[in-house]
């Protein structure tokens, strides 16, 4: 059972499930044209949280599990970004910048919330953007229905310093109370394909 934060903004019960820090671990097995794989475990913890506005804050960092017995943890990489429902930003919304909100905020209710579910599927468009330390920004885009997300990114920008990255696709899903999660990417000139998953158990 889902409980709701009280003071959670209409815009984000859909994707309240996420809410929560989450951590497990999962597996790399990435495979390169060469022929050869880059295989990895890894230790995650996730945290998805609100601020009030009608968005998730999203982070994530990962480790590498020792080698053997009595090794050392590895840090591996870092995430951070910002979930929401697709909508057409209005009066109601702060920014560009800091610029403050002119209007009342127009999605206040679950009926409000309510018109923006697509009629051909039944789930919610949402925009997802992820930043990497690695001078990499993936903006996605896809959908939310009941507790499975599908994302595809729309555009990846990224520095000539960084490594080359074209494209991913990430899947969410939560399965018997555990947030399960799959992530194929387009990298080195590569189709896209496999990457990574993980299994993750809500965390306090």
């Amino acid at each position: 059972m889902i409980e709701l934060p009280v003071d959670l903004p209409a815009e984000l019960v859909p994707l309240s499930w996420l809410i929560g820090f989450w951590e497990g671990s999962g597996v790399v097995d990435y495979r390169f044209d060469d022929g050869s794989v880059a295989q990895a475990e890894f230790g995650q913890r996730i945290s998805f949280s609100h601020d009030g506005l009608p968005y998730l804050n999203y982070t994530s960092y990962t480790w590498l599990f020792p080698d053997e017995p009595g090794g050392e943890i590895r840090p591996l990489t870092s995430e951070t970004g910002y979930w929401r429902l697709a909508r057409p930003l209005d009066d109601g919304d702060a920014g560009p910048g800091l610029l403050p909100p002119t209007a009342g905020h127009t999605y206040v209710t679950a009926e409000d919330v309510e018109r923006l579910r697509s009629p051909e599927d039944g789930g919610f468009d949402i925009e997802v953007q992820i930043v990497h330390p690695g001078s990499v920004n993936e903006l996605y885009v896809g959908i939310v229905k009941g507790p499975r997300i599908d994302l595809m990114t729309d555009a990846v920008i990224r520095t000539r310093s960084s490594k080359e990255y074209a494209a991913a696709t990430r899947l969410y899903g939560l399965v018997d109370g555990h947030l399960l999660w799959a992530w194929d990417i387009a990298a080195f000139g590569q189709d896209l394909r496999t990457h990574a998953s993980a299994r993750l158990a809500k965390a306090d």
